[in-house]
């Protein structure tokens, strides 16, 4: 009555990641859609690239993320490396954690990287954390020290 099963296993060396899914250019986001829908406006989609408005409005944003125990945000905090924007909208953010043991490790990046999202005319980012160089508390700004009352 008891018949043993056998499951087939197989040993692979790596697994791709999953493609990753995209915005589709053919539509434009907006914060308040309902707004400019009543008011008949037709609002622009930043344009991308090192200096423009798109990659402002994503250091804006990444401003709005505070790390849960010190009360600074992460771009003035330091934890934030690079913002590299494509011409077609695709983000990426190097960005560090103050130390690797950090308790929000898994869930930050996930954070910025849906934060970064939600920038009208970003299709897709990607958050890259790195290790190297490791924080220290020389990469804050000014406004991040006056905070901590370390000026």
């Amino acid at each position: 009555m008891n018949e043993e099963r056998k499951i087939e296993t197989e040993e692979v060396e790596a697994v791709s990641p999953p493609p990753r899914a995209r915005v589709p250019d053919s539509v434009a986001r907006k914060r308040d859609y309902l707004s400019g829908f009543l008011a008949g406006e037709k609002e622009e989609a930043p344009s991308g690239g090192a200096g423009s408005d798109l990659q402002a409005a994503v250091v804006e944003v990444l401003k709005s993320v505070y790390d849960p125990e010190i009360p600074v945000d992460i771009y003035e905090l330091g934890l934030i490396y690079d913002v590299d924007i494509s011409e077609d909208g695709d983000a990426t953010i190097t960005m560090t954690l103050t130390t690797p043991h950090c308790p929000v490790a898994e869930s930050l990046p996930n954070e910025v990287e849906l934060r970064v999202l939600s920038v009208p005319g970003i299709r897709d980012a990607v958050v890259n954390l790195v290790w190297d160089p490791p924080w220290d508390p020389s990469k804050m700004s000014d406004e991040a020290r006056l905070e901590l009352g370390m000026l």
